[in-house]
C-alpha cells in the first residue's frame, strides 16, 4: 500500500523511477515490520502466516477467474 501511496503521488515514467519508488516503499514497510517485531518481541512473519497468506491468494486469483467467466458470458 505505501509503494502505491507513493507511486500515486510521484508518478514515476521510467524503470529507474519505479523501482526508486518500490525501493522506497519496501524500506517504509521493512521499517515497520522491524518495528512491530521491536514492540511485541514477536515476528510478524512466520511460516503459518505465509501458508494462510498463500491459501488466501490462491483464492482471490480463483475468485477472480470466477468473476471473469460469470463476466464473459453477459
Amino acid at each position: 500500500m505505501t509503494t502505491t501511496a507513493i507511486s500515486k503521488k510521484e508518478k514515476p515514467q521510467t524503470f529507474d523511477e519505479n523501482k526508486r519508488v518500490a525501493r522506497s516503499g519496501g524500506e517504509i514497510a521493512g521499517n515497520a515490520r522491524r518495528d512491530i517485531e521491536k514492540r511485541t518481541g514477536e515476528p510478524v512473519i512466520t511460516s503459518k502466516k505465509a501458508v494462510d497468506f498463500s491459501r488466501l491468494l490462491a483464492d482471490v486469483i480463483e475468485g477472480k477467474a470466477e468473476n471473469k467467466d460469470s463476466t464473459d458470458t453477459k
